[in-house]
Protein backbone atom coordinates (compact mmCIF):
# COMPACT_ATOMS: atom_id res chain seq x y z
CA UNK A 1 0.00 0.00 0.00
CA UNK A 2 1.85 3.45 -0.73
CA UNK A 3 1.57 6.58 1.47
CA UNK A 4 -1.79 7.81 -0.32
CA UNK A 5 -3.85 5.05 0.00
CA UNK A 6 -2.63 4.61 3.37
CA UNK A 7 -3.94 8.03 3.92
CA UNK A 8 -7.67 7.67 2.24
CA UNK A 9 -7.87 4.45 4.86
CA UNK A 10 -7.00 6.50 7.76
CA UNK A 11 -9.53 9.35 7.18
CA UNK A 12 -11.92 7.46 5.56
CA UNK A 13 -13.99 5.16 7.96
CA UNK A 14 -16.91 3.20 7.12
CA UNK A 15 -19.85 5.39 5.17
CA UNK A 16 -23.47 4.09 4.73
CA UNK A 17 -25.98 5.45 2.09
CA UNK A 18 -29.11 7.51 3.06
CA UNK A 19 -32.46 6.22 1.95
CA UNK A 20 -34.05 8.57 -0.54
CA UNK A 21 -37.45 8.79 -1.13
CA UNK A 22 -37.35 7.63 -5.01
CA UNK A 23 -39.11 4.13 -6.01
CA UNK A 24 -36.63 2.12 -8.45
CA UNK A 25 -37.96 1.76 -11.84
CA UNK A 26 -36.65 -1.59 -13.19
CA UNK A 27 -37.19 -1.59 -16.88
CA UNK A 28 -35.11 -3.93 -18.92
CA UNK A 29 -32.64 -2.36 -21.08
CA UNK A 30 -31.93 -4.23 -24.10
CA UNK A 31 -28.54 -4.05 -26.48
CA UNK A 32 -26.56 -2.69 -23.27
CA UNK A 33 -22.87 -4.40 -24.67
CA UNK A 34 -20.82 -1.49 -22.15
CA UNK A 35 -21.31 0.38 -19.24
CA UNK A 36 -19.90 3.48 -18.02
CA UNK A 37 -20.35 4.90 -14.12
CA UNK A 38 -20.05 8.11 -12.20
CA UNK A 39 -17.68 7.50 -9.44
CA UNK A 40 -19.03 10.01 -6.60
CA UNK A 41 -22.21 9.23 -5.36
CA UNK A 42 -22.57 6.08 -7.57
CA UNK A 43 -20.12 3.58 -6.94
CA UNK A 44 -18.00 5.50 -3.73
CA UNK A 45 -20.51 7.35 -1.37
CA UNK A 46 -19.05 11.14 -0.92
CA UNK A 47 -19.84 12.30 2.56
CA UNK A 48 -19.98 15.98 0.89
CA UNK A 49 -22.17 14.21 -1.84
CA UNK A 50 -19.80 15.45 -4.86
CA UNK A 51 -16.12 15.25 -5.48
CA UNK A 52 -14.87 18.61 -2.99
CA UNK A 53 -13.80 21.12 -5.58
CA UNK A 54 -17.36 20.67 -7.14
CA UNK A 55 -19.09 21.48 -3.61
CA UNK A 56 -17.27 24.41 -2.32
CA UNK A 57 -17.24 22.52 0.81
CA UNK A 58 -13.97 24.16 3.00
CA UNK A 59 -13.24 24.98 6.35
CA UNK A 60 -10.26 27.01 7.72
CA UNK A 61 -9.75 23.98 10.52
CA UNK A 62 -9.58 21.05 8.04
CA UNK A 63 -6.93 23.20 6.01
CA UNK A 64 -5.01 23.96 9.13
CA UNK A 65 -4.97 20.08 10.16
CA UNK A 66 -3.79 18.77 6.64
CA UNK A 67 -1.12 21.32 6.41
CA UNK A 68 0.29 20.16 9.88
CA UNK A 69 -0.38 15.94 9.08
CA UNK A 70 1.42 17.41 5.37
CA UNK A 71 4.82 18.77 7.02
CA UNK A 72 4.28 22.76 6.44
CA UNK A 73 5.81 24.66 9.19
CA UNK A 74 4.64 27.85 10.12
CA UNK A 75 1.53 29.28 11.50
CA UNK A 76 -0.77 26.25 10.60
CA UNK A 77 -4.15 28.37 12.44
CA UNK A 78 -3.47 31.18 10.27
CA UNK A 79 -2.31 29.44 7.16
CA UNK A 80 -5.80 27.85 7.21
CA UNK A 81 -7.35 30.90 7.93
CA UNK A 82 -6.33 32.81 4.89
CA UNK A 83 -5.89 30.05 2.85
CA UNK A 84 -8.98 29.12 2.59
CA UNK A 85 -9.73 32.52 0.85
CA UNK A 86 -7.02 31.58 -1.11
CA UNK A 87 -8.12 28.72 -2.43
CA UNK A 88 -11.59 29.89 -3.77
CA UNK A 89 -10.34 32.82 -5.15
CA UNK A 90 -7.95 30.52 -7.31
CA UNK A 91 -10.20 27.77 -8.70
CA UNK A 92 -12.57 30.81 -9.34
CA UNK A 93 -9.10 32.31 -11.47
CA UNK A 94 -9.23 28.86 -12.87
CA UNK A 95 -12.37 28.63 -13.97
CA UNK A 96 -12.74 32.15 -15.25
CA UNK A 97 -9.43 31.36 -17.89
CA UNK A 98 -11.25 28.00 -18.63
CA UNK A 99 -14.15 30.09 -19.82
CA UNK A 100 -12.03 32.44 -21.67
CA UNK A 101 -10.03 29.65 -23.22
CA UNK A 102 -13.54 28.30 -24.70
CA UNK A 103 -14.24 25.10 -21.99
CA UNK A 104 -17.93 25.20 -21.30
CA UNK A 105 -17.60 23.58 -17.73
CA UNK A 106 -13.51 24.43 -16.79
CA UNK A 107 -12.34 21.88 -13.89
CA UNK A 108 -8.98 22.73 -12.20
CA UNK A 109 -6.12 20.58 -11.66
CA UNK A 110 -6.17 20.77 -8.30
CA UNK A 111 -2.40 20.11 -7.34
CA UNK A 112 -1.67 23.74 -9.33
CA UNK A 113 -3.94 25.10 -7.50
CA UNK A 114 -2.53 23.64 -3.81
CA UNK A 115 0.83 24.71 -5.33
CA UNK A 116 -0.32 28.60 -6.21
CA UNK A 117 -1.75 28.42 -2.36
CA UNK A 118 1.68 27.39 -0.83
CA UNK A 119 3.16 29.84 -2.75
CA UNK A 120 1.02 32.93 -1.60
CA UNK A 121 0.86 31.81 2.18
CA UNK A 122 4.58 31.61 1.75
CA UNK A 123 4.69 35.45 0.91
CA UNK A 124 2.36 36.19 3.66
CA UNK A 125 5.06 34.51 5.86
CA UNK A 126 1.78 32.56 7.68
CA UNK A 127 4.10 29.17 6.35
CA UNK A 128 8.07 29.12 6.30
CA UNK A 129 9.45 29.33 2.48
CA UNK A 130 11.29 26.51 1.46
CA UNK A 131 11.31 24.41 -1.71
CA UNK A 132 8.00 22.26 -1.53
CA UNK A 133 8.17 18.78 -3.19
CA UNK A 134 5.20 17.76 -5.69
CA UNK A 135 4.59 14.60 -3.38
CA UNK A 136 3.92 16.98 -0.52
CA UNK A 137 1.79 19.01 -2.06
CA UNK A 138 -0.78 15.72 -3.55
CA UNK A 139 -0.26 14.53 -0.09
CA UNK A 140 -1.89 18.29 1.29
CA UNK A 141 -4.60 17.99 -1.18
CA UNK A 142 -5.61 14.31 -0.04
CA UNK A 143 -5.11 15.13 3.44
CA UNK A 144 -7.51 18.17 2.79
CA UNK A 145 -10.13 16.12 0.46
CA UNK A 146 -10.78 13.35 3.33
CA UNK A 147 -11.35 15.90 5.91
CA UNK A 148 -13.90 17.80 3.95
CA UNK A 149 -15.36 14.96 1.72
CA UNK A 150 -15.31 11.47 3.71
CA UNK A 151 -15.58 8.47 0.89
CA UNK A 152 -16.50 4.72 1.44
CA UNK A 153 -17.27 2.21 -1.29
CA UNK A 154 -20.70 2.25 -2.45
CA UNK A 155 -22.75 -1.20 -1.11
CA UNK A 156 -22.22 -3.97 -3.94
CA UNK A 157 -20.19 -1.68 -5.84
CA UNK A 158 -17.12 -4.21 -5.93
CA UNK A 159 -19.56 -7.05 -6.78
CA UNK A 160 -21.54 -5.62 -9.87
CA UNK A 161 -17.95 -4.23 -10.96
CA UNK A 162 -16.84 -8.10 -10.80
CA UNK A 163 -19.96 -9.09 -12.00
CA UNK A 164 -19.62 -7.37 -15.18
CA UNK A 165 -15.85 -8.03 -15.81
CA UNK A 166 -17.11 -11.78 -15.42
CA UNK A 167 -19.68 -11.00 -18.58
CA UNK A 168 -17.14 -9.37 -20.79
CA UNK A 169 -18.46 -5.92 -20.75
CA UNK A 170 -16.51 -2.93 -21.48
CA UNK A 171 -16.34 -1.05 -18.72
CA UNK A 172 -15.16 3.04 -18.15
CA UNK A 173 -15.94 6.02 -16.23
CA UNK A 174 -16.94 9.17 -17.02
CA UNK A 175 -16.65 11.08 -13.78
CA UNK A 176 -15.71 14.81 -12.43
CA UNK A 177 -12.51 13.67 -10.46
CA UNK A 178 -8.75 14.51 -9.33
CA UNK A 179 -5.55 12.75 -9.05
CA UNK A 180 -6.92 11.17 -5.82
CA UNK A 181 -10.18 9.45 -7.37
CA UNK A 182 -8.55 6.20 -8.96
CA UNK A 183 -6.76 5.98 -5.64
CA UNK A 184 -9.73 5.69 -3.79
CA UNK A 185 -10.19 2.80 -6.06
CA UNK A 186 -6.99 0.98 -5.13
CA UNK A 187 -7.05 1.79 -1.38
CA UNK A 188 -10.67 0.39 -0.97
CA UNK A 189 -10.48 -1.93 -3.32
CA UNK A 190 -7.32 -3.66 -3.27
CA UNK A 191 -6.89 -3.40 -7.14
CA UNK A 192 -6.07 -0.63 -9.47
CA UNK A 193 -9.17 0.88 -11.61
CA UNK A 194 -7.41 -1.07 -14.95
CA UNK A 195 -7.33 -4.18 -12.43
CA UNK A 196 -11.08 -3.95 -11.48
CA UNK A 197 -12.02 -4.12 -15.27
CA UNK A 198 -11.76 -0.23 -16.38
CA UNK A 199 -10.75 0.36 -20.10
CA UNK A 200 -8.10 3.07 -18.85
CA UNK A 201 -8.94 4.42 -22.07
CA UNK A 202 -12.71 4.90 -21.67
CA UNK A 203 -11.83 6.41 -17.82
CA UNK A 204 -12.47 10.40 -18.38
CA UNK A 205 -11.49 12.11 -15.85
CA UNK A 206 -12.36 15.75 -15.45
CA UNK A 207 -9.24 16.98 -13.75
CA UNK A 208 -7.12 15.41 -17.11
CA UNK A 209 -9.98 17.23 -19.77
CA UNK A 210 -9.85 20.68 -17.75
CA UNK A 211 -13.18 19.67 -18.09
CA UNK A 212 -16.51 19.04 -16.15
CA UNK A 213 -19.79 17.53 -15.94
CA UNK A 214 -22.27 18.86 -17.76
CA UNK A 215 -19.33 19.61 -20.39
CA UNK A 216 -20.76 17.87 -23.65
CA UNK A 217 -16.99 16.90 -24.52
CA UNK A 218 -16.25 14.38 -21.91
CA UNK A 219 -18.87 11.11 -23.17
CA UNK A 220 -17.87 11.74 -27.19
CA UNK A 221 -13.88 11.11 -26.05
CA UNK A 222 -15.23 7.73 -24.01
CA UNK A 223 -17.20 6.84 -26.68
CA UNK A 224 -14.74 7.50 -29.56
CA UNK A 225 -12.34 4.20 -27.77
CA UNK A 226 -15.04 2.30 -26.91
CA UNK A 227 -16.04 2.33 -30.54
CA UNK A 228 -11.80 1.68 -31.40
CA UNK A 229 -11.05 -0.31 -28.56
CA UNK A 230 -14.16 -2.82 -28.40
CA UNK A 231 -16.35 -2.10 -31.11
CA UNK A 232 -19.23 -0.62 -28.98
CA UNK A 233 -21.15 2.40 -29.89
CA UNK A 234 -22.36 4.62 -27.13
CA UNK A 235 -26.18 3.95 -28.19
CA UNK A 236 -25.16 0.09 -26.96
CA UNK A 237 -23.69 1.77 -23.95
CA UNK A 238 -25.76 2.33 -20.45
CA UNK A 239 -24.20 5.28 -18.20
CA UNK A 240 -24.98 5.03 -14.43
CA UNK A 241 -25.20 8.30 -12.42
CA UNK A 242 -26.48 10.06 -9.70
CA UNK A 243 -27.26 13.37 -11.01
CA UNK A 244 -30.15 14.31 -13.78
CA UNK A 245 -28.24 16.66 -14.97
CA UNK A 246 -24.41 16.45 -14.81
CA UNK A 247 -25.16 12.46 -15.63
CA UNK A 248 -28.88 11.49 -17.18
CA UNK A 249 -29.03 14.78 -19.45
CA UNK A 250 -25.16 15.00 -20.61
CA UNK A 251 -25.11 10.88 -21.23
CA UNK A 252 -28.13 10.82 -23.17
CA UNK A 253 -27.37 14.32 -25.50
CA UNK A 254 -24.33 11.94 -26.25
CA UNK A 255 -26.40 9.08 -26.77
CA UNK A 256 -26.40 6.23 -24.04
CA UNK A 257 -28.95 4.79 -22.76
CA UNK A 258 -29.22 5.84 -19.09
CA UNK A 259 -29.58 4.52 -15.12
CA UNK A 260 -29.98 7.10 -12.38
CA UNK A 261 -28.88 5.82 -8.92
CA UNK A 262 -30.73 7.04 -6.74
CA UNK A 263 -29.65 5.25 -3.76
CA UNK A 264 -28.01 7.60 -1.43
CA UNK A 265 -29.91 11.25 -0.65
CA UNK A 266 -26.46 13.14 -0.06
CA UNK A 267 -25.71 12.67 -3.46
CA UNK A 268 -29.20 12.28 -5.47
CA UNK A 269 -29.54 15.28 -7.61
CA UNK A 270 -32.80 15.50 -9.26
CA UNK A 271 -32.29 18.87 -11.05
CA UNK A 272 -36.15 19.31 -10.68
CA UNK A 273 -36.63 22.92 -11.19
CA UNK A 274 -33.33 22.92 -14.63
CA UNK A 275 -35.59 23.50 -17.84
CA UNK A 276 -32.75 20.69 -19.09
CA UNK A 277 -33.82 18.04 -16.76
CA UNK A 278 -37.93 18.99 -16.56
CA UNK A 279 -39.16 16.71 -18.64
CA UNK A 280 -36.04 14.12 -18.90
CA UNK A 281 -36.29 10.62 -18.20
CA UNK A 282 -34.10 8.14 -17.43
CA UNK A 283 -34.17 4.62 -18.84
CA UNK A 284 -34.47 3.23 -15.63
CA UNK A 285 -33.92 4.05 -11.65
CA UNK A 286 -31.99 1.49 -9.20
CA UNK A 287 -31.78 3.10 -5.29
CA UNK A 288 -29.35 -0.34 -4.85
CA UNK A 289 -26.71 -0.92 -7.30
CA UNK A 290 -26.98 -4.98 -7.89
CA UNK A 291 -30.04 -4.00 -8.94
CA UNK A 292 -27.97 -3.20 -12.31
CA UNK A 293 -27.57 -6.72 -13.05
CA UNK A 294 -31.13 -7.32 -13.24
CA UNK A 295 -31.79 -4.85 -15.87
CA UNK A 296 -28.60 -5.30 -18.55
Amino acid sequence: MNRLEDIILKNCGPLAPLPTATEPELNRLEGVKAVLFDVYGTLIISGSGDVGTATAIDTSEALTQALVVSGFEGDPEQAGRIGKDLMKAEVQAWHKAGHEAGADFPEVEITKVWKKVIESLKQTEALHAHDIAPEQIRQLGLEYECRVNPVFPMPGSIELLDNLKQRGLPMGIVSNAQYYTPIIFSAFFERSVQEIGFDPDCCIWSYKELKAKPSAQLFPKAGKFLEQNHGVKLSETVYVGNDMLNDIYTAKEAGCKTVLFAGDKRSLRLRETDERCKDLRPDAVITSLNQLLDII
